[in-house]
């Protein structure tokens, strides 16, 4: 096997296996909201996500190479990005307390078109016609599995997007930092604005919740490990292989939720999800490629 098969081979295996552990924390999350208001559950991810956040940084050859420093030019960015992904964790938790787990993540799954949309303004970027068309069809997608106007529509089918939204501006806002900024360390600067903004949500709303029993103590643990370990998966994998090369795999976290919705809580939501769901793939993977398509004609000249 060619070394450059050999890694994007595993690129993917570390994209698979984020998507997964994404998906793990999910199901936590859902079992335990019942009990502790998922403001408080964000804290306790970010608190426990920053001990991968920490190996990651003390693994980083490139983070030593550069002298081990730990403060960035754009810091207040850094802690900006990590407020996104709060607001991001937020909305993304309590949907999935109020909705089917594979139905509010597919819905997130509008993000690459998001990200499309918010690098016209953030970074200047020009969308082309065939982004354009994704954009249309992924949103079209969304629509279908929220139902706005009938029976099925709630509220709540809103907090997804509002994820997406979080999840996508923390992922712009990576263009705007200077490229000699180690990956590990920006990683902690996000981590640790997630934090604040987790804590400050929760002591701005319902306050600290008694942790009720030893289980739950390790169900916290393992929410905070497990998605701590799934950035680390796809950190991995983004410095194997370019992201549009890996993003069609990231789709794989559907059926993921799909089958852990079912297997935990009975849960089987094909008539909400289709035939939607596939408009947001179509949407996202139109995007990956022409991003792939465009690199190429970089490479060539634009022969």
């Amino acid at each position: 096997m060619p070394a450059s098969t050999h890694l994007f081979a595993r690129a993917v295996v570390y994209v698979l296996l984020a998507i997964l552990l994404f998906d793990i924390q999910g199901v936590i999350i859902k079992f335990l909201g019942d009990r502790y208001p998922v403001q408080q559950l964000a804290g306790f991810r970010n608190v426990f996500g920053l001990i991968p956040s920490v190996i990651v940084l003390l693994l980083s050859s490139e983070w030593h190479a550069r002298g081990r420093l730990l403060k960035i030019r754009q810091w207040r960015l850094g802690l900006l990005r990590g407020l996104f992904i709060a607001m991001a964790q937020y909305c993304f938790y309590l949907s999935i307390t109020k909705m089917e787990l594979a139905t509010a993540t597919t819905l997130t799954y509008i993000s690459p078109v998001l990200i499309t949309l918010l690098s016209i303004p953030i970074l200047k970027h020009e969308v082309g016609m065939w982004r354009w068309l994704a954009v249309i069809v992924g949103f079209v997608g969304v629509v279908m599995i929220m139902g706005p106007g009938s029976a099925i529509f709630t509220p709540y089918s809103l907090l997804p997007i509002g994820a997406a939204l979080g999840y996508s501006l923390s992922t712009v806002c990576v263009r705007l930092f200077d490229e000699h900024n180690p990956t590990a360390l920006l990683n902690m600067y996000a981590s640790a604005g997630a934090l604040f903004g987790a804590l400050a949500i929760v002591f701005a709303t319902t306050g600290y919740s008694q942790v009720q029993s030893l289980q739950d103590w390790g169900l916290l643990l393992g929410m905070g490990l497990v998605g701590g370990f799934a950035v680390l998966a796809l950190i991995n994998a983004y410095r194997l292989a370019r992201p549009s090369s890996l993003s069609p795999y990231e789709y794989f976290g559907i059926p993921f939720a799909f089958i852990l919705g079912w297997l935990f809580f009975d849960e089987a939501p094909f008539a909400k999800l289709f035939p939607g769901v596939l408009l947001i793939i179509a949407g996202g993977l139109l995007i990956a490629w022409r991003e792939h398509h465009n690199r190429k004609l970089s490479e060539s000249g634009g022969t």
